[in-house]
């Protein structure tokens, strides 16, 4: 069990027998009353935020959790499908759980997953990945009307805008969070 003292970001809780992380908190002792804790908690298995008030002291549960290195395999039309690195079990996690981070999953490629009550819930991603150019048009000289940037087809199939001088085959580094390109990488 948890007590309300133990609360800060990214710590994950239980209630009700759903998992949760806490976003934001606030501790608030006022001038009459007791003293309690408003939280922001995201539903890790829908997604969904909440607020949720707690008087302080107040404990909550501590969620079956636990984290693993697993490598990605393919993408089976339906989910991805990861192998433990350790005991070379697969799991697949369905396409609606991983969102758009799959978009910058490469086979062969680690990843902490995490999982609750033995089932995969999530993936950690690193902060950037480096992936080639699949297919860009080429830049014209002179061209900063559309703020000399174009589109580009990573391997992955996700598309991000790069600068003009970036081209077909090149490596490029991507932020996973915000899907921005951070510069190229030398081959």
């Amino acid at each position: 069990m948890l007590s309300t003292t133990d609360f800060r970001k990214g710590l994950k809780i239980e209630i009700d027998n759903t998992p949760y992380e806490i976003m934001d908190f606030l501790h608030v002792k006022p001038g009459k009353g007791g003293a309690f804790v408003r939280t922001k908690l995201k539903n890790l298995l829908t997604g969904g935020a909440i607020d949720q008030t707690f008087r302080s002291g107040e404990k909550v549960g501590k969620p079956d959790m636990e984290t693993r290195d697993m490598q990605y395999l393919y993408h089976d039309g339906s989910g991805f499908v990861f192998m433990d690195m350790s005991t070379y079990e697969q799991v697949t996690i369905q396409d609606e759980a991983m969102k758009d981070k799959g978009g910058f999953l490469k086979d062969g490629q680690t990843v902490k997953t995490l999982f609750y009550n033995g089932q995969p819930l999530d993936i950690e991603l690193p902060a950037a990945v480096v992936l080639q150019i699949k297919e860009t048009e080429p830049g014209i000289k002179g061209d900063t009307v559309s703020g000399a940037s174009k589109p580009a087809t990573l391997e992955t199939g996700v598309v991000i805008n790069v600068p003009l001088f970036v081209n077909q085959g090149d490596m490029v580094k991507v932020d996973t969070r915000s899907r921005e390109y951070l510069g190229r990488e030398s081959q």
